[in-house]
């Protein structure tokens, strides 16, 4: 039930927070990403398009206060999920608002309420439901999000994780990453030296300068998330 030429595209946390800043969302961002999407959405016959966004300093803040990535054993550790599931949640209800603002048909799919995971790893998904929304043509919302896991009680999926376990099911024909920054920098915050194009034969003094984050992150920040979108393309050359 897949479309042609999905695309995946990734709405970062810094884009749309202020990560420095406990839930304080980037409403004026917000808007102006969702009339971009919709005015290209309108201009291409038959998109397929999914969207993904990170939690930024609605979720990454209670996270990395609870430690709720590591795993979660007692009560004050499930506040803590709650917390950090009511804030991720929270946030995509407003992303998934501002893409309804302009116009485009998005439907948020919370991650926590059909994922399980195992070792900080999914484990299961029921895709159908995303696969039902995008033939009916649809914008699938999907967001990093706590999950219950067999092994350490809970966890936290990222964007990127969702993404990984996505493609191979739904086939994308490209994956955009959407960040507050003009790429990625060698030195940031300097922000002098921009690697032009990253790929798996990036030298090593290349590579040792992409740092974590500067703010909470509880998903590991830029490196991270270099380094799964470089194993997803070696994973799926397609």
């Amino acid at each position: 039930m897949t479309q042609i030429d999905l695309t995946f595209l990734k709405l970062g946390g810094s884009l749309i927070t202020v990560k420095a800043a406990p839930r304080v969302p980037r409403t004026d961002v917000l808007e102006r990403i969702a009339a971009e999407i919709a005015e290209t959405l309108s201009a291409v016959p038959a998109p397929g398009l999914l969207i993904g966004h990170g939690s930024g300093s609605f979720g990454h803040v209670p996270a990395a206060a609870h430690g709720t990535r590591g795993g979660v054993s007692d009560p004050a550790g499930w506040g803590g999920f709650v917390e950090v599931w009511r804030a991720a949640g929270d946030l995509n209800h407003m992303v998934v608002r501002a893409l309804q603002d302009a116009g485009i048909q998005a439907i948020g799919f919370p991650p926590s309420a059909v994922v399980t995971a195992e070792a900080g790893e999914i484990a299961t998904w029921d895709t159908l439901p995303i696969r039902a929304a995008l033939a009916a043509g649809l914008i699938p919302v999907v967001y990093g999000d706590v999950a219950f896991d067999r092994v350490i009680g809970g966890t936290i999926l990222s964007t990127e994780k969702l993404f990984a376990h996505l493609v191979p099911v739904l086939n994308p024909v490209r994956i955009l990453i959407a960040g507050i920054e003009a790429g990625v920098w060698v030195d940031y915050p300097q922000r002098s030296d921009l690697i032009p194009v990253i790929d798996p034969g990036l030298a090593k003094d290349r590579w040792a300068g992409i740092r974590g984050a500067e703010d909470p992150d509880v998903t590991g920040g830029m490196r991270a998330k270099v380094a799964s979108m470089l194993n997803l393309v070696a994973e799926n050359p397609q």
